[in-house]
């Protein structure tokens, strides 16, 4: 679905069901150098049970018009502009790495609007190497190949999401190639690595936050490790579940995750 964000064209996944505003909402949040794509087991699953979908890309990240936005702060606005314009009050937050970022911030910014926060793949603050922020800038396919290796918990994950036969390092390196390529900014990488990086009031927005929260992490989680949410998972006191995945966690144990949000919708 494309809508008018902020005067530009930004596109969200509805999950194949056509849009309805008048249906609880979940707005999805894609990560660094990914896309709505990340989403469509959960999106669909959700549009198909009752409930309206939104996995947006952010401005610069494929169907969205760029510039990249360089905040987290400003993405938790734009967020909030997009459900505007699609005519949603309400809404369940989730969010993975950067996306949980967003997502935690926008329901700290409008906390009457959130219905549930569903952070994923988290961790606050999010701090980014030095190693992975400069090759982020200077050799943004190197970066790729470093996160591809970091993600996964396992050099021969079982073939899992979308389905039978997909090599998950292959898929995940292909995306995010493609995210990059698809813009035309060869800083793209860096500009989302620097707003991990940059943020520094989660903790701070997070007694903002009114709703349920929920905090869905990887065991073996090595570019946000379960133990860097201990302070954010107290501040909103929110439920931790942990799935056998790493960083990647949507993509190695796809019906774990499912199986998650379903017991965090309910």
């Amino acid at each position: 679905m494309k809508l008018t964000v902020q005067g530009k064209q930004a596109y969200a996944y509805t999950g194949g069901k056509p849009f309805d505003p008048s249906l609880p909402t979940i707005a999805f949040v894609h990560g660094a150098l990914n896309d709505h794509s990340v989403w469509t087991l959960l999106a669909r699953w959700a549009a198909h049970h009752g409930f309206s979908v939104l996995a947006l890309d952010l401005p610069g990240h494929m169907r969205s018009a760029g510039p990249a936005l360089k905040s987290v702060e400003a993405m938790a606005d734009w967020l909030l502009a997009l459900l505007d314009a699609a005519g949603v009050q309400r809404a369940v937050f989730a969010g993975h790495s950067l996306g949980s970022l967003v997502a935690l911030e926008a329901a700290a910014r409008a906390p009457d609007r959130a219905t549930r926060l569903l952070m994923l793949g988290t961790a606050v603050p999010m701090p980014v190497t030095e190693a992975l922020l400069g090759a982020s800038r200077d050799a943004p396919h190197e970066a790729i190949e470093m996160v591809v290796t970091y993600s996964f918990s396992t050099l021969a994950a079982k073939p899992s999401y979308p389905g039978p036969g997909v090599w998950l390092r292959g898929s995940a390196r292909g995306l995010m190639r493609q995210v990059l390529a698809h813009g035309g900014d060869p800083l793209l990488f860096n500009t989302d690595f620097a707003a991990c990086n940059d943020y520094e009031g989660g903790l701070v927005a997070a007694e903002r936050v009114r709703c349920a929260s929920h905090l869905i992490l990887g065991e073996f989680d090595q570019m946000t490790p379960p133990r860097s949410t201990r302070g954010i998972a107290a501040a909103l006191k929110a439920t931790v579940h942990t799935v056998p995945a790493g960083h990647f966690l949507m993509q190695e144990s796809p019906d774990a995750v499912l199986g998650v949000l379903r017991r965090a919708l309910g």
